[in-house]
């Protein structure tokens, strides 16, 4: 028989039991994934581990954090959200910008991405108010704003980094349109030209790669937000207003294709591969032109190191490592075409695996423009070395045949035939083509005047090359004006 103590200890026990069974049910609302409405139990530890992005996407805060502000004051422009809440988020939302950046808050490695780390320390900062901030947004179209950003910002500053560098080269080039070099095909010499030119094939190289990464700001300067999962939002917002206040141009058009693209990001690995290739053929040469075969030019002991062993040692160490960055920019460009290959719409998880690459190619590609720059800046360039090396390889070989032509008649061909029988004889003189006297020529083929002398001057060969493009002195400084007028053009 159940006496009053009996009772009350069953009550109690109840009690207890309901209190630990609700701590259980509250343990587990903390544990499972906060943006799901759908998962009740716990995620494998082995599937956080392959699905949590915050490790890497925290490198989008400042991108989250503005693109949740200018929502934020559309809902409320638009009577999505009260003004008060408004304030409260831009207030808080700012705070957290300035503690993340000053490093005073820590990102939870325990947050899935940047997104859910970002709303959990602003519901932790102003409350209940936080939790309408993902109204009309869905993660799919909040990530391609974000990543958007940071590839559009990102596209301008390494463009303008690589006006930097086209600034040093025509620095250089002015100091060198007499300083004569050996031009090269198939790396070996073929005919006289100047320093200064051959700077200005860099410099028009990464003219291209500027121009490419404008183009791919401009193309690719539409705004996702406001599309939300897949189809928009019956919620009355307005995308004009958060594209101009993100700096985006305007919305893009279809919301199926604006969340699963990635073509931006595409584009910029590309760019950055085309442009790392240039600085790989640069660094090329500079290794070889430093080397005591050339010793064209010599690198600043800033831009070197030794050897663990050789004491007279200087490696080009900058020069190998920017040839040796292409590796990686290459293999990151491959692997996100590989993974956008085969996705149908609209989003995918596989388009998780866009960031990484793209952020360390970024990263790369303004360390590697940097570098560059400080390296073309302070190269000192050896003259006389190259001026020696023209007086190697018979430079001048087809003026003499374009001399044939023009005085003395003949066929291109029938010259270009002679000219190789008067460098075999140079050859067993000793000499090159161009330190042949008039009398030796002449004893070659007697229908030779002696102005056919002054054509195989190197320095006059190199400057006869005056067509437009050309190689001449007068044809460089104009190419110089070209890219200053140019430079001076450019907005960015």
């Amino acid at each position: 028989m159940l006496n009053n103590s009996n009772i009350s200890f069953i009550s109690t026990k109840k009690l207890l039991n309901s209190i630990i069974l609700k701590l259980k049910l509250q343990e587990l609302f903390l544990k499972k994934n906060i943006a799901s409405a759908r998962i009740n139990i716990e995620s494998s530890a082995l599937l956080k581990e392959l699905n949590d992005s915050l490790p890497f996407d925290k490198e989008l805060f400042r991108e989250d954090i503005i693109g949740s502000i200018a929502h934020s004051r559309m809902l409320s422009e638009q009577g999505i959200i009260s003004k008060d809440d408004f304030i409260k988020i831009e207030q808080g939302l700012n705070e957290l910008l300035d503690e993340i950046s000053s490093g005073k808050v820590e990102l939870n490695e325990g947050d899935e991405d940047i997104h859910m780390a970002i709303e959990r320390l602003l519901t932790a900062k102003i409350g209940d108010a936080a939790k309408r901030v993902h109204t009309a947004r869905s993660r799919n179209d909040q990530v391609a704003t974000d990543f958007r950003l940071y590839v559009m910002n990102n596209n301008l500053e390494i463009a303008r980094l690589l006006r930097e560098l086209i600034g040093s080269f025509l620095n250089i080039a002015k100091e060198h349109t007499d300083t004569l070099l050996p031009g090269m095909t198939h790396l070996q010499h073929a005919q006289p030209i100047n320093f200064a030119y051959h700077m200005l094939a860099y410099a028009s190289m990464f003219k291209r790669d500027y121009e490419r990464f404008i183009s791919s700001y401009e193309r690719n300067n539409y705004s996702p937000l406001g599309c939300a999962a897949l189809a928009g939002t019956p919620h009355p917002i307005d995308r004009e207003q958060t594209a101009k206040e993100l700096g985006f141009r305007e919305p893009s058009i279809n919301c199926l294709d604006t969340v699963s693209d990635r073509d931006f990001a595409l584009e910029i690995l590309f760019n950055i591969s085309t442009m790392i290739m240039h600085m790989s053929r640069l660094s090329e040469e500079l290794i070889l032109w430093s080397s005591a075969e050339f010793k064209f030019v010599t690198l600043s002991d800033k831009h070197a190191t030794g050897s663990s062993i050789m004491p007279q040692k200087k490696n080009p160490d900058i020069p190998e490592l920017l040839r040796g960055k292409t590796g990686r920019v290459y293999g990151n460009l491959i692997g996100l075409l590989t993974v956008m290959k085969g996705l149908p719409l609209a989003y995918n998880k596989d388009t998780q695996e866009d960031k990484e690459g793209v952020f360390d190619s970024v990263k790369t590609a303004k360390l590697s423009l940097m570098v560059l720059k400080e390296m073309i800046d302070e190269m000192q360039v050896n003259r006389e070395n190259m001026k020696r090396a023209c007086r190697v390889g018979h430079l001048s070989a087809t003026d003499l045949a374009d001399y044939m032509v023009k005085n003395l008649n003949m066929p291109f061909r029938d010259a270009y035939h002679l000219v190789g029988d008067i460098v075999n004889q140079a050859e067993k003189l000793g000499k090159d083509i161009s330190e042949l006297t008039y009398e030796e020529l002449n004893s070659i083929d007697s229908r030779f005047k002696e102005d056919a002398i002054d054509v195989l001057n190197i320095r006059n060969s190199m400057n006869a090359r005056d067509s437009f493009g050309g190689t001449a002195t007068k044809r460089a400084k104009e190419q110089i004006k070209i890219l200053e007028q140019w430079l001076s053009d450019i907005e960015v």
